[in-house]
């Protein structure tokens, strides 16, 4: 995968010293710089170190290893490099547009060290710039090979298990109903939540090396379907809720998801999908089989179920009013453009006072 390169630069989070396979990677036959100086949630000025550190070192590979954020900073540098616009390709206006970029220039490995996020399927990375998230997205920062290795996943910290499998689990039930689903992103959902629902009591309670390889593979599938549809309402509406309340990712979304997914089923006169409110329905009545459920309304339950189970609470406010004003103007409206079912500003108030205790 890496032949012929002459050097890498290895972006890694604060996990890889603790790796198991930490020793396997140092010893690659071929020199490396280590990036690692970005947070949880990257910004532009850490991108931009890694973009400097690359072409002062004369890189021509990346290799990266950790969760979503490594991911995504090595994709960032990746477009930032090979673009002609340079950093401004990652932040507005050019990251709204399609910037030409050439992905076989600059090889990408990607090791995920967490099960959920999927970003070594994707063709999207997420940054913030100047407070605001941004959403990369061209399909020359795929990566060009992503290497799952269950094992990493035994020594991460048990939220963070739970987290991240959310969001992949997430990720699986959204793009199946999004407005852009296809019938490859159908297979690919089916086969995450097939998969995270199968394996997830042993994964979380047991700590199951084979379960713990069952859900990287749905988690991958997981990225998979995304990356053909894109994310809609529950993910649209956790990002402030993270920001606000300190809540992991995986978990902010995973609050959002029932409250969403009842008021879709309460509400199919609203639904805007081109192919109907009937085939809406049966879309629900898919996702449900696949969770192991006879309807939406069992699948919505056994959803808040497993949150319970995994003790993972909705956020409390105590400035409720206030909280609740400032969400509800956080939602990108792009986001819910993907949402089969019309959600306006009063809909998301209403949502976000079941959300937000």
């Amino acid at each position: 995968m890496l032949e012929g390169s002459s050097k890498i630069l290895l972006v890694c989070d604060s996990s890889f010293p603790y790796l198991n396979i930490k020793e396997s990677i140092e010893g690659i036959n071929i020199p490396f710089v280590k990036f690692s100086d970005f947070t949880p949630n990257p910004l532009y000025d850490q991108v931009c170190k890694g973009i400097a550190l690359l072409q002062a070192s004369n890189c021509d590979a990346i290799l990266a290893v950790g969760g979503g954020s490594a991911i995504d900073v090595a994709k960032c540098i990746k477009l930032a490099v090979l673009a002609k616009e340079g950093n401004n390709a990652i932040i507005p206006p050019l990251v709204n547009t399609r910037v030409a970029c050439d992905g076989t220039k600059l090889p990408l490995i990607a090791i995920p060290t967490t099960a959920g996020t999927g970003s070594e399927s994707t063709h999207n990375a997420v940054m913030y710039y100047e407070g605001a998230k941004q959403t990369v997205t061209n399909d020359g920062i795929l990566p060009d090979y992503a290497i799952l290795e269950p094992s990493v996943l035994k020594t991460l910290p048990l939220y963070q298990k739970k987290c991240t499998m959310m969001d992949a689990l997430c990720q699986g039930i959204e793009s199946w109903w999004s407005v852009n689903s296809t019938e490859e992103s159908y297979e690919y959902s089916r086969k995450c939540i097939e998969l995270i629902m199968a394996n997830w009591r042993k994964y979380i309670f047991d700590n199951d090396d084979e379960a713990a390889a069952k859900i990287m593979l749905g988690a991958n599938y997981g990225g998979k379907a995304i990356n053909i549809t894109a994310t809609t309402a529950a993910h649209a509406m956790s990002y402030k809720i993270t920001s606000l309340y300190g809540l992991p990712h995986g978990h902010a979304v995973a609050v959002c998801l029932p409250e969403i997914w009842q008021y879709m089923l309460d509400h199919p006169e609203k639904c805007i999908d081109s192919r109907g409110a009937d085939y809406l329905s049966g879309v629900f009545s898919d996702i449900s089989q696949s969770m192991g459920c006879q309807n939406a309304t069992e699948a919505i339950a056994l959803f808040r179920q497993m949150m319970k189970d995994m003790d993972l609470d909705n956020p409390v406010s105590e400035n409720y009013s206030t909280d609740i004003s400032i969400l509800s103007s956080s939602v990108n409206p792009v986001r819910l453009k993907n949402n089969p079912v019309a959600l306006d500003l009063e809909t998301i108030s209403l949502l976000y006072r079941k959300i937000i205790k």
